[in-house]
């Protein structure tokens, strides 16, 4: 019970909108004003939360001590593999980012133990500033492109990385820096849509997220949480296969139309060109550019009408490539929902661009890490 508690008075600090006081907390939990204090004491000492500046009470008595999550004490680091870049993020409890480092390249047919070499490379030098600082370190977790195995383990393929059956944790724990930590794996997509949900919290949280990249993920959110399947394969919208009658003739997937490999193609743009360039062609109306986005947008409508039959979810959340594209590509997917999805008249599937900012699957990998803490916080509370 002592445990519970534990983890609900922490929890009540960092969800809370605004810095919460031991009373406010006593009476939202319903746990006497005694007990709260001593639980708050003890988050204290774990430098997971921190006290402000005292309020002055509207009636006699003490003012109030606000408490907020504690910022640069304990945080965790979100590691991720893209098809053109390589990152790592520290996050701490309150969600402040700590440290960052970014590596672009080009992943193609990559070998995975040298790209895992590269990476965790990036993680000592993050890991090492953090230490200088005094930053107690939780865990780590590594954000893929692919398919990972929720319940044995490895990455099971990773097509636009060219990588199968691939132990990743085994690889990463081979290096000393992250030998003590192994990461959790997770899949891109379901990393970075718990990111969002954690900016969204408080609103309507349930959606479809769909993260545009050279490949495309999506991750469904249910009440805030991520919904990941029997094996944790959920998602996979952008192996889902088009019709292959009318517009779509083709019969490929959705990558083949709607990936960022796909629309640099057919705006005639060279491969290694980044979204910004497009996104400048596009504000210039160059045609072939304006014609390749209508074109991905459609197709992104069209599949995403499939899951919205599929789930029953009436708001869908552009992210990756797609919230810097969105200006282009919103107005076709609409169209395609509206057009297709025969619930629409009576319940029409809202489309919104996601607010996690730039790699949202390291702060959501972080995060991932940070849950586990918050949900079983006494083993990092002194007694």
């Amino acid at each position: 019970m002592r445990h519970h508690n534990l983890a609900l008075t922490l929890r009540h600090v960092l969800d809370a909108p605004t810095p919460v006081s031991r009373a406010d907390i006593a009476a939202a939990t319903g746990l006497t004003r005694a007990t709260v204090s001593a639980l708050v004491d003890r988050l204290l000492a774990a430098r997971l939360v921190a006290e402000l500046e005292p309020v002055a009470a509207q009636r006699a008595g003490r003012p109030a001590v606000p408490l907020a999550p504690a910022q640069g004490t304990v945080a965790a680091v979100g590691m991720e593999v893209n098809v053109d870049y390589l990152g790592v993020r520290a996050v701490d409890v309150g969600g402040r980012v700590l440290q960052q480092r970014v590596e672009m390249g080009d992943f193609r047919g990559s070998d995975p133990e040298a790209v895992l070499g590269r990476l965790a490379a990036l993680a000592g030098s993050v890991l090492a500033v953090l230490s200088a600082d005094g930053v107690v370190i939780v865990g780590t977790a590594l954000a893929l492109p692919g398919l990972v195995d929720s319940v044995t383990g490895p990455l099971r393929l990773a097509p636009n990385l060219g990588w199968r059956d691939v132990d990743v944790v085994a690889l990463m724990s081979a290096h000393p820096v992250l030998a003590g930590m192994p990461p959790r794996l997770a899949n891109e997509a379901n990393l970075a849509a718990r990111a969002e949900a954690r900016v969204r919290r408080g609103e309507p949280s349930s959606f479809v997220y769909v993260s545009g990249e050279v490949g495309i993920g999506a991750a469904l959110v249910l009440d805030g949480r991520i919904f990941g399947g029997r094996h944790g394969w959920s998602g996979e919208i952008g192996h889902t296969a088009l019709a292959t009658a009318g517009a779509f003739d083709e019969g490929g997937t959705l990558e083949s139309y709607a990936g960022q490999d796909a629309i640099v193609a057919a705006s005639g743009l060279p491969r290694e060109c980044p979204v910004a360039d497009v996104v400048a062609a596009a504000e210039r109306g160059e045609p072939r550019v304006v014609a390749a986005l209508e074109r991905a947008g459609a197709a992104l409508g069209v599949a995403l009408a499939n899951v919205v039959h599929a789930v029953d979810l009436e708001h869908v959340v552009l992210g990756g490539i797609y919230a810097d594209l969105a200006p282009y590509l919103r107005a076709p997917v609409l169209a395609q929902l509206e057009r297709r999805v025969i619930t629409a008249p009576w319940a029409a599937v809202d489309v919104s661009v996601a607010r996690a900012g730039k790699y949202p699957a390291m702060t959501g990998g972080a995060l991932e890490v940070l849950q586990a803490l918050v949900e079983e916080p006494a083993a990092w509370v002194p007694a």
